[in-house]
């Protein structure tokens, strides 16, 4: 809205088009990350470009989800990741260097530009004034090919924080409490703007762990002003000449506000399986405890493992719990090693593992059956820690290293004073994980393994859709759901033929041979379909399996935009009531599909199973629907001249 912050660096990236709430846009992108998990996708698609040179400022390809290499399938990935940042001219992070987020608000981010990430936690970034998107592997690889993303104007929801944390209360604590009033859905729609006397007293890493989990909202993304706390941790990162200062207009105008004070904040713990299932950590005490893992990108900082430290230095880990550490950085590990946090960890009986995502994305420390799992990460959904029958409780690191001594979830201020951190002057910086591309990138190739297959690409839209529906979910339903993400089916994360297997495996075990049976089909979904992570595959997986359109009471920001971008149609029911008379193997069909997106008129389904009609919207611009038209985004994108 008018003189807010995000208006502001809106208006300083424009290309096209005025920025105003509703409209469509387009805005240069500075920056872009991409992770092995999504990136393998985006450069293959950039490969299908034909194009030389990125348009970016700067481009990193990050290694810190499928690290552990049991067979040649990572190892592969990550060569070929290798060779396409070399012939691009993107930089390189070597597995064991950090969590991208992490290292790129230590060591790339910058206030007042536009970062894209083919991640959904990319709004970290966003601690630091920066508009931080994630999105699909798709539209990073247009960006970076083209040098711009289109994004139609979100309302902006100004949340004003006053006050001072409780002591024990950490900006976890925040976020936690923020999904308890908003839910899961409340950020749909919205850039998140903070402000307020309060936001002095949150560091630049709170900052980042409050951004990071906005994606939990489902906001599009979150940002804080850029000021001295901005500064401070810039100096300290040796990158002061990045600073720029960046606030709203005091007369600033939002389509809605909110105030909380941090005062009224106490510990708090989301509960199974729903990051916003929030209550204070004293309403459920005594919960024993089998696994503690703390890091992530939520909860990896400097500051957050330091704490850590403190409370555990001289203590036991409970013989009855396993902690695992995640760091966020290799300069963070290094850090720690030399000031001596890293032996009290160790002695305390901590099991410390690389500086990468690990165990948030399923990628090992999966819990013994039926396990209580305290995790300082953003995600608790069912199975996402590689156990249907675990229950994952999210907490903040204080908590998280309390009930690693105690043997259960504690509330901490229970424990006694709360430790202090000293933050150094300078932070040490190595770049040795690093790889920065040639000067000379003339002949360079790049280098593919046997398990990395072409991705699928769509025809152009039928005029008529028509089959069955192959599978109706309910409300929520997550990337996680529509295409599992663990150590088993990561190292296919470049194989959509493989993946395609365990489509749907949370939900039903059978659902690639329902879509190959009947010639692919539809999908039935409920409110917020599609939550979660960015993950491109969740789209590229059901149009390998022939998914014609998918019709729901709502979706998620990206899922549904990659669905466009896969060319599949996302429709929404106008009478979300009759969600209720469609049911699995129904018989229907679309009629005047294309007609019907041209002149944004509703879409007739006819149910020819029960003989009932309903009319289906398209919430979407004229560019999508062009790019559905073409058949998806890479269609679209090879039309256009620059």
């Amino acid at each position: 809205m008018k003189g807010s912050l995000t208006y502001k660096i809106f208006e300083k990236n424009l290309l096209l088009g005025t920025v105003a709430q509703g409209n469509e846009i387009s805005i240069k992108v500075n920056q872009t990350l991409t992770q092995d998990s999504t990136g393998t996708m985006v450069y293959l698609q950039l490969e299908a470009m034909g194009i030389r040179d990125i348009k970016t400022d700067l481009s990193v390809a990050y290694v810190d989800h499928n690290t552990l290499q049991s067979g040649f399938e990572n190892a592969d990935d990550h060569e070929f990741i290798k060779s396409a940042a070399a012939k691009y001219g993107i930089i390189y992070s070597k597995p064991g260097n950090g969590i991208c987020h992490q290292l790129h608000l230590e060591r790339f981010a910058k206030p007042g530009g536009v970062l894209l990430g083919s991640d959904s936690h990319t709004p970290t970034c966003g601690g630091l004034g920066m508009i931080s998107i994630g999105s699909g592997g798709l539209d990073v690889a247009v960006a970076m090919a083209k040098g711009y993303y289109y994004l139609k104007v979100p309302k902006v929801l100004n949340i004003e924080i006053v006050g001072k944390l409780n002591p024990w209360v950490s900006a976890k604590d925040v976020i936690l409490f923020i999904l308890k009033e908003l839910s899961v859905k409340g950020g749909v729609g919205y850039i998140l703007e903070y402000s307020g006397e309060g936001i002095k007293e949150l560091s630049l890493t709170d900052r980042a762990t409050i951004t990071n989990m906005g994606a939990e909202l489902g906001a599009t993304t979150s940002i804080f002003p850029s000021d001295e706390v901005t500064r401070d941790f810039l100096s300290k990162q040796g990158r002061e000449e990045d600073f720029v200062e960046l606030f709203a207009d005091e007369e600033a105008v939002y389509d809605k506000k909110i105030r909380i004070d941090l005062g009224d904040i106490k510990p708090m713990v989301a509960r199974p399986h729903s990051p916003d299932n929030v209550t204070l950590v004293k309403d459920v005490e005594k919960l024993k405890v089998d696994q503690v893992a703390i890091g992530s990108c939520t909860n990896s900082s400097y500051t957050d493992l330091m704490k850590v430290a403190k409370i555990l230095r001289g203590k036991r880990v409970h013989p009855e719990v396993s902690l695992v550490i995640s760091p966020g950085s290799s300069n963070i590990l290094k850090m720690m090693a030399d000031n001596g946090a890293l032996g009290d960890l160790i002695s305390s009986g901590a099991r410390i593992l690389e500086a990468s995502c690990g165990p948030c994305i399923g990628m090992g420390q999966t819990p013994k059956t039926e396990a209580v799992s305290l995790r300082t990460f953003n995600r608790n959904f069912k199975g996402r820690c590689g156990s249907k029958s675990a229950d994952v409780y999210l907490v903040s690191p204080e908590t998280a290293a309390v009930s690693t001594i105690t043997g259960y979830l504690t509330e901490p201020s229970t424990f006694g004073e709360m430790p202090s951190v000293e933050i150094p002057d300078k932070f040490q910086v190595y770049k040795n994980y690093f790889i920065y591309p040639p000067r000379n990138r003339d002949g360079l190739e790049v280098v593919m393994g046997p398990n990395i297959k072409t991705f699928p690409v769509n025809d152009d839209l039928s005029e008529t859709l028509k089959g069955k529906v192959l599978i109706k979910t309910g409300d929520n339903i997550t990337t996680d759901d529509i295409m599992p993400s663990n150590a088993k089916l990561l190292p296919f994360r470049s194989n959509i033929p493989e993946l395609s297997k365990y489509c749907f495996g949370t939900i039903v075990d059978d659902f690639q041979k329902r879509a190959k049976e009947n010639g692919g089909g539809f999908i039935i979904g409920g409110e917020n379909y599609g939550q979660g992570s960015s993950r491109e595959h969740a789209a590229l997986v059901p149009l390998y399996l022939g998914i014609k359109a998918v019709v729901a009471k709502s979706f998620a920001r990206i899922h549904r935009a990659n669905l466009i971008n896969c060319g599949i149609v996302p429709l929404v029911f106008k009478n979300i009531d009759i969600y209720n008379s469609f049911d699995e193997f129904d018989e229907i069909e679309m009629i005047k599909v294309k007609e019907s997106l041209s002149t944004d008129s509703e879409i007739c389904l006819v149910n020819k199973t029960k003989g009932i009609t309903a009319n289906l919207i398209f919430e979407g611009s004229r560019r999508d629907v062009d790019i559905l038209k073409a058949g998806g985004y890479l269609n679209y994108a090879n039309k256009l001249k620059d």
